[in-house]
Formats: structure tokens, C-alpha cells, sequence
């Protein structure tokens, strides 16, 4: 969800956040994703991925030594490749759904789920 709220992805903000409720997760982190760097909600490993989902998404990629290391450590390498992978495939949907104007269809708001946090400025 970060890579989506960072591309601008309301399709894939909004699957998100409907699959995180239907999956069982905590949904009040989920709907804080926009805006992770202002909120509590998230733990230190947890603003390290969100960081590192950014950081491969900016263009040209900003993934430092230092955060790497940081992840490689808390996950092992087979947890950083996966959280690679993922975050690049997310990328592809998000960048792909953006340039073929796909939007935002409800599915959040059909599970009576309140809305996302917006993302701020940095």
C-alpha cells in the first residue's frame, strides 16, 4: 500500500485496504499506510519496510546501504528478497494501473471501511 499511495494507485489503495479486512489485519495501520511517517501506529521494523517500499519506488530507485542492512538483518536474506520481490510487483500493478487509468472501485467502502489516511507532504 505504501508503493500504491506513493504512485498515486486508488485501485490498489483501495484493494489494500479491503483485503487487509478481509485477511484479518490491523486496520488501523492498514488506513495509516498513506501517511506512515506522522503516525504511531507502526513499529521500528515496520517504518523500515514502509521506508524501504518508497525508496524502491522513487525514480531513480533511493534504497540506502544503511536500510538494507537494517532489513537484512531483521529478516534474513530469503525475508529481503521476498520484501523485494513484492515491493516490485507492486510497482508493476500500481504503475500499470495508474497509466491505463484504472481506479478506485469501491471495495473498501462496501465493507463499511472508513477512509484511508491522506498522505501528507514530506
Amino acid at each position: 500500500m505504501a508503493v500504491s499511495s506513493l504512485v498515486g494507485c486508488s485501485f490498489c489503495l483501495d484493494l489494500g485496504y479491503f483485503m487487509a479486512h478481509h485477511e484479518g489485519l490491523d486496520l488501523d495501520k492498514a488506513q495509516q499506510v498513506p501517511r506512515w511517517r506522522e503516525s504511531e501506529v507502526f513499529t521500528p521494523l515496520e517504518r523500515d519496510v514502509l521506508d524501504y517500499a518508497e525508496a524502491m519506488t522513487a525514480t531513480p530507485p533511493a534504497v540506502t546501504d544503511e536500510l538494507s542492512a537494517r532489513l537484512l538483518a531483521a529478516l534474513g536474506a530469503p525475508g529481503l528478497v521476498e520484501l523485494t520481490s513484492y515491493i516490485a510487483l507492486a510497482n508493476f500493478y500500481s504503475r500499470s494501473n495508474v497509466a491505463l487509468g484504472i481506479e478506485t472501485e469501491g471495495l473498501a467502502a462496501s465493507c463499511e471501511l472508513g477512509p484511508l489516511a491522506v498522505a501528507s507532504s514530506r
